[in-house]
């Protein structure tokens, strides 16, 4: 057996300590993405690494924003007269982070995540929080109506449906996000 080189465990104990593993449990990106339903600033997400003792600055953050590896902030401005706006990000991008990091712990470098994985899943987050807040709107707009007639059936059926038709989508479209990450680990894996 031989023991690793100096550079070799060097290299493995800084990957270590940047924590490119990734170390959030399901439940803990649930907890953080429902405790953030309008969004995080990238100093809350940095925060949020930092709390698990995984290293990321600002600065890395938003080379993966500008590498299109995560998503654009949206600009909400702060209550206050001149108090100007604040960029928030998707909660979603906290999940999106570990992931990267997950892949950049197995060996895959920027350039290849960039290329050969579809990074859609911020904008199927996306597309589920707007569907979610559309049927909010929706379902606010029939309580509101106090149950006026037999109409409010036919409403409430064309609701559940859209429900329905809107949670499939969002589901084959996971799947098939899926399907091409797994697709390009194997061609890797045969390289």
């Amino acid at each position: 057996m031989t023991l690793p080189t100096r550079s070799q465990r060097m290299r493995r104990g800084s990957r270590r300590g940047r924590g490119l593993a990734g170390v959030w449990a399901e439940e803990d990106l649930q907890e953080v993405e429902q405790a953030h339903p309008k969004g995080m600033t990238v100093q809350e997400i940095v925060d949020a690494f930092a709390t698990r003792g995984e290293r990321l600055s600002e600065a890395t953050f938003r080379k993966y924003v500008q590498l299109g590896l995560l998503p654009r902030s949206v600009r909400m401005g702060r209550k206050g007269k001149h108090r100007g706006s604040q960029g928030f990000y998707p909660a979603t991008t906290v999940r999106q982070l570990d992931h990267i990091r997950r892949l950049m712990a197995q060996g895959f470098t920027i350039e290849e995540i960039q290329k050969e994985f579809l990074f859609v899943r911020g904008d199927i987050e996306a597309l589920n929080r707007q569907i979610e807040r559309v049927h909010a709107a929706m379902d606010a707009a029939m309580d509101g109506r106090g149950g006026q007639g037999g109409s409010d059936e036919v409403v409430v059926q064309a609701l559940s449906e859209a429900r329905e038709l809107g949670d499939a989508l969002l589901e084959k479209l996971r799947a098939a996000e899926r399907r091409l990450a797994m697709r390009a680990r194997m061609e890797r894996a045969a390289v």
